[in-house]
């Protein structure tokens, strides 16, 4: 597969990554103003770095220089440390926990109880150990390329986004790149204003932007349409309810240009822009900065991102292309990643390429959004069971999202009612091992605020707003609405139920 992919890059109609590309028959240009101010801050979004910069406060390392550090700890190497630490964690708890395994065998059998035990227990601390274990060890690599020059085409699909589609457009019109960037907008059959708002956006900031029409309904007849379209080498999938960070676009670039010639894609930072609308988009905001991104981070590090969102990241356009473009599935870009995984390639993860999205204002909205990306997660396992990815660290890691489904039941048929009887001094289900799980988790979050605010929003001169009640929120209640959003889904999923864009 991946000699397949090199045809396509020696053969194809774009640039080779890293050349100039050849945009001569790129988005047509709209006409409009030569200049224009910046955007005012979007009333949703952080304010204070949206509009600056980024640079980098130590020199970047050239070529060459990698060999001069005076450790260097292989991927492999802290894959395997993060895994014997995860290990010796649950080896540990299965050890406190004999007494309580008996008292539980007691009432259910010794099957169901070990298996209702690890469901619970041991599995979810084992995967929080492999997590802060994999925090701990994370280093970002230093960006090799700090102002790329490759053409890029950046691709919207559209349906009813009149009322966000004019903030995207501006966020993308004043990006810090230094090549040609271009967008296409392909309508899917939207009956307000959408086309019109971007054309006149796009017209008063002169960015370059082609307007197509797909009216078969799915988001992947949009984005196959315009894939046809894109004549650059890399292009940028942005939702039309995103704005990004002025140097976004050429961190992704950045990033890519700075990996190893197996990189088929970079994954952006997706956090929430309308926290200010409601309480709910809240405590999103903390699972967007704290869980969302802990898990792309140690993705990130083992170069297997299971997901490169289609709110915001970067592919290489024959790589997709090479996989038949985005497929029919109501997680198409969860099936898209495992199909370029499946390429023997790899898939990457850039912190401060960052962009913030629309989320689910109300709990019912929410609960729909969580149920199409669990139903994303089926449908990658089906098309790309983890024992077809050649490489090992993407194997062990869609295999843990093998356990999900049944860690998200059992959290509701066991865990939340264990939890009460434990309330009461009946340790059943929910023993003192379970409870551990709660202290490993928030030192996983205390790790990564520190990294995020250091590392990310600190660097591009963003805010931490103090949610606190919706930090508690977060804590206490997300996990349960979250579960039985999934649960919901998984359901859907198998019954064949009928899938929605949204």
């Amino acid at each position: 597969m991946t000699d397949q992919l090199e045809t396509v890059r020696r053969t194809g109609d774009g640039a080779r990554p890293g050349s100039p590309a050849d945009t001569s028959n790129a988005a047509a240009a709209v006409s409009g103003a030569a200049s224009a101010p910046n955007p005012a801050p979007a009333p949703d979004a952080p304010a204070g770095g949206m509009h600056a910069s980024y640079t980098p406060r130590t020199p970047l390392r050239g070529p060459g220089e990698e060999g001069q550090r005076r450790f260097y700890v292989s991927v492999r190497t802290k894959f395997l440390a993060a895994g014997a630490i995860a290990l010796c964690w649950v080896a540990f708890s299965v050890w406190l926990a004999l007494p309580w395994i008996q008292t539980t065998s007691n009432l259910v059998g010794p099957v169901s109880a070990v298996v209702l035990i690890a469901l619970i227990a041991f599995i979810p601390g084992g995967l929080v150990a492999f997590l802060v274990a994999s925090l701990l060890f994370d280093r970002q690599p230093r960006l090799r390329v700090e102002r790329p020059t490759t053409g890029v085409t950046v691709l919207i699909a559209a349906r009813n986004e009149a009322e966000g589609i004019g903030q995207t457009i501006a966020y993308l019109a004043t990006q810090d790149c230094e090549g040609t960037c271009n967008v296409i907008l392909v309508d899917n059959g939207s009956t307000d204003d959408t086309v019109e708002v971007a054309r006149v956006q796009a017209e008063a900031w002169n960015l370059p932007l082609t307007i197509l029409h797909e009216s078969r309904p799915g988001k992947n007849n949009a984005l196959n349409t315009g894939l046809r379209s894109v004549r650059t080498p890399l292009v940028i999938t942005v939702d039309a309810d995103t704005v990004l960070h002025r140097s976004a676009v050429r961190l992704l670039l950045a990033r890519y240009e700075s990996s190893p010639p197996d990189v088929v894609a970079v994954a952006g930072s997706v956090l929430v822009r309308n926290s200010r609308q409601s309480f709910w988009a809240r405590v999103q905001e903390w699972d967007y900065f704290l869980g969302i991104a802990s898990v792309k981070r140690m993705q990130g590090l083992y170069q297997g991102t299971l997901v490169a969102q289609g709110a915001f990241s970067l592919y290489e356009t024959d790589a997709v292309r090479l996989v038949g473009g985005w497929p029919d599935a109501i997680g198409e870009d969860i099936v898209l990643t495992w199909k370029l995984l499946r390429l023997n390639c790899r898939v990457f993860y850039e912190p401060l390429a960052v962009a913030f999205t629309s989320a689910p204002e109300d709990v019912r909205s929410f609960a729909r959004q969580r149920s199409r990306w669990a139903r994303g997660v089926i449908e990658g396992l089906r098309t790309v069971p983890p024992w077809k990815q050649p490489r090992r660290m993407a194997r062990v890691l869609t295999a843990v999202d093998m356990t999900i489904p049944f860690l998200d039941t059992a959290y509701l048929i066991a865990w939340l009612p264990g939890l009460v009887l434990a309330c009461f001094g009946i340790f059943w289900l929910v023993g003192p091992m379970t409870i551990a799980v709660l202290p490993l988790t928030a030192l996983a979050y205390g790790v990564l605020f520190h990294r995020q605010w250091h590392y990310v929003f600190k660097p591009l001169g963003l805010h931490v707003r103090k949610n606190w009640f919706a930090l508690l929120a977060f804590v206490l209640v997300y996990q349960i609405l979250m579960s039985m959003a999934s649960v919901r889904g998984y359901v859907q999923e198998l019954l064949g139920m009928r899938r929605q864009w949204k």
